[in-house]
């Protein structure tokens, strides 16, 4: 099982999804079952034993640095202007380090399964044959209204993108691994993960494992309101192993 020890948490985009929720706040900070979106995540990660955690900033990131000061394992990285994912990564990169690591969207709310969702997935990383390895959620398990997947994966792992009109049995639940070789050649300032998630399966080294648990995309105010719905009636749990 290969250490992995930090990881970044993508929390710079501007919430306009969230329209009434982010006009005070930034999304990060937006509540649910009693705690802002971040912290959720922030749990996943120290229980995974992660030791140092790289939050992008933009939209009111005053508010989220207010909120998460005195945490001695968290490196803010504002952005001035928006890198996207990809550019936001890359920038990143420097307080990484060489190794792999983790990269968490901020409005990814999930229950794990059996085995924490995190360990499962540094439990298959294999940095000789992966780039990135992704966690999907089945199509089957979210609402009708939730479009047509994002990925197929072979029977061994490999992820490949859905194209045209094919409907794919997977969705990418915003939870990863990334080698930071993944950036090598990148471009410069904003652009996507999937410029280079595509390279990558091109080259046979874009992985994906299907979660056995509960997934919430919290983008939006009925989004939240679904998650609220089903995760209040338990003690919230989305960090908590």
């Amino acid at each position: 099982m290969t250490d992995l020890l930090h990881a970044m948490v993508l929390a710079a985009g501007q919430g306009t999804r969230m329209r009434h929720l982010s006009a005070t706040r930034p999304k990060p900070l937006v509540v649910l079952a009693g705690r802002p979106l971040i912290d959720g995540v922030l749990d996943h990660l120290r229980a995974a034993g992660v030791t140092r955690i790289v939050v992008n900033t933009h939209y009111k990131g005053a508010m989220i640095a207010a909120h998460l000061a005195g945490q001695p394992d968290i490196a803010l990285l504002p952005e001035a202007e928006l890198l996207e994912t990809g550019g936001g990564v890359a920038n990143a990169l420097p307080l990484l380090g060489t190794a792999a690591f983790f990269v968490v969207n901020c409005d990814a709310v999930w229950l794990d399964g059996p085995t924490p969702a995190l360990r499962r997935l540094r439990e298959i990383w294999d940095g000789g044959a992966m780039d990135g390895l992704l966690l999907m959620q089945r199509m089957t398990a979210l609402s009708s209204d939730a479009g047509q997947g994002d990925y197929f994966l072979d029977p061994l792992g490999r992820a490949s993108r859905r194209t045209g009109h094919a409907v794919a049995p997977y969705l990418f639940a915003g939870i990863q691994i990334l080698h930071p070789r993944l950036f090598d050649g990148a471009p410069g300032g904003a652009f996507s993960l999937n410029r280079l998630y595509d390279r990558a399966e091109a080259a046979g080294r874009l992985w994906g494992i299907v979660h056995d648990g509960a997934w919430y995309h919290v983008g939006t105010p009925e989004q939240r309101q679904h998650a609220e719905a089903e995760i209040a009636p338990h003690p919230f749990a989305a960090g908590k192993p």
